[in-house]
């Protein structure tokens, strides 16, 4: 066996050894919105890259599953794509996406403007621990990698629970802080040669990792926010959160 040969069997026993064990770290929140014009352009561009494109057809087949009526709230909407997405998909359904920042709203609306949903969408600034709904007038939350920026994650929740209606649902997307350090490893990388330099300059994705939930953080997190059914799924990097107002 040649050292070459040798030296790539240390190399990937080491990666797999060190790599597989999960991390332990101290959640480390950040700031809630991206205010930097250049970091909103390139958030808005990396959205038509084929992962997340992946990522929105995986939130379109959960929905299917749900059967989700009447109102759909997309907390956390940014410029506007799966709002977009969801409503191609369900073209009887009403859909309002909301987020933090008016610059996302503006590039959702600038979206809108061109596309032929009409009233079927449309889009608000509103706070994720005050949205801009009356109790029980909401059918159906999505809320996908905004999670981890919410100043209080109990005080959003609360709020969603309070503004769906009986019977309504939640359905939840975003990072696990629980990862496998070969994860975090790649995600440097990804970070490194593949992220526009304007979100680079704010440490994304890493920082947003770093800020988001174990399962058992969120699990705690549903509970007390008075779902009484709910259940987390886990995969690679990521986890789905359902919830249910009985």
């Amino acid at each position: 066996m040649s050292i070459w040969a040798i030296i790539a069997i240390v190399l990937v026993l080491t990666i797999s050894i060190l790599g597989y064990r999960r991390v332990n770290i101290q959640r480390r929140p950040h700031a809630e919105r991206i205010e930097d014009k250049q970091a909103i352009q390139a958030y808005d561009s990396i959205n038509n890259r084929p992962e997340f494109r992946f990522l929105r057809r995986k939130i379109v087949e959960q929905l299917k599953n749900s059967r989700p009526e009447g109102v759909l709230v997309d907390i956390g909407c940014g410029p506007g794509y799966l709002a977009a997405s969801i409503a191609r998909s369900f073209p009887h359904l009403r859909i309002i996406g909301v987020d933090i920042a008016e610059d996302m709203i503006q590039k959702a609306n600038d979206k809108l403007s061109s596309s032929s949903f009409g009233k079927q969408v449309e889009f608000r600034q509103g706070d994720a621990q005050k949205l801009p709904f009356q109790d029980d007038t909401v059918d159906f939350v999505v809320t996908t990698l905004s999670l981890h920026h919410w100043r209080n994650a109990q005080e959003a929740l609360d709020e969603i629970y309070r503004v769906l209606r009986v019977g309504g649902q939640l359905l939840l997307f975003d990072f696990r802080r629980d990862e496998r350090r070969l994860s975090y490893w790649l995600l440097r990388l990804i970070q490194i040669f593949t992220v526009p330099s304007p979100l680079r300059r704010i440490n994304e994705p890493t920082v947003s990792v770093f800020s988001s939930y174990t399962p058992a953080e969120l699990e705690a997190l549903l509970s007390a926010a008075s779902f009484h059914e709910w259940r987390v799924k886990l995969g690679i990097g990521w986890l789905f959160a359902r919830g249910h107002k009985r």
